[in-house]
Order: structure tokens, then C-alpha cells, then sequence
């Protein structure tokens, strides 16, 4: 038991490892992320400022970890495709529009969710 334990301690470790390897690989090369990280982080801090519910608060700031998620794997998508097809290509150019849809679409429903959420506020 005490093996597996330690086995497993060093799978999370390395799995940290690259986790951040490839945040910060695509924070040197991504504006796109660094502008959703700052809209993101002004997002939680209204999250967090405003008189929400635990559950709008918890849906605003999923919604944003979303949002970068998403924007690391358009990321990775465009890396790919740039590595196996460096000329223009119509599948190529298909992969990195669906990746960027896939941002657009998630940035919009933390936009929606805000809509509601400011909505029901204001309504009082």
C-alpha cells in the first residue's frame, strides 16, 4: 500500500509538473490567454464583490476556468495542426476554426450566465 501511495504521489507530481509546463508554454505565446486570464480574474472578482448566491458565484467562476480551458485546447489544436500540416490546407484551417468555436461558445455562456445572474440583481 505504502508503494502505491508513493507511486501515486509521484504520478500527481509529474502530472503537476506538466500541467504547468504547458500553462506556461502557452502564456509566453498566447495573447488570446493572457486577455481571457484578465477577463477572468475582473469576472471573480465581480463574483466575489457582488451579492450572489453561492450557486451564480460557483457557476461565474466554473464558467471562467471554463473559458481558459477551452482556450488552452484551441491552443493545442492550433499547435498540432501547425506541426503536421505547415502549408494551407482546408482540413487545417476547419480544425483551428472549430477550436476558436469552441472558445467563442464558452465565452458566451459565461456571458449569458452574467446576463442572468446581473439580471436577477437588478431586478431586486
Amino acid at each position: 500500500m505504502i508503494e502505491w501511495l508513493k507511486a501515486e504521489g509521484r504520478r500527481f507530481g509529474w502530472t503537476c509538473l506538466w500541467s504547468w509546463r504547458g500553462w506556461a508554454g502557452a502564456w509566453a505565446t498566447e495573447k488570446t490567454l493572457r486577455q481571457w486570464t484578465l477577463a477572468n480574474a475582473i469576472s471573480a472578482g465581480c463574483a466575489l464583490y457582488l451579492p450572489l448566491s453561492p450557486a451564480e458565484r460557483a457557476l461565474i467562476l466554473a464558467l471562467g476556468l471554463l473559458l481558459l480551458a477551452a482556450e488552452l485546447m484551441n491552443t493545442a489544436v492550433e499547435s498540432v495542426v501547425n506541426l503536421v500540416s505547415p502549408e494551407q490546407h482546408p482540413l487545417a484551417a476547419k480544425a483551428k476554426d472549430c477550436g476558436s468555436a469552441a472558445v467563442a461558445l464558452t465565452a458566451i455562456a459565461a456571458g449569458v450566465a452574467w446576463a442572468v445572474v446581473l439580471w436577477r440583481l437588478w431586478q431586486g
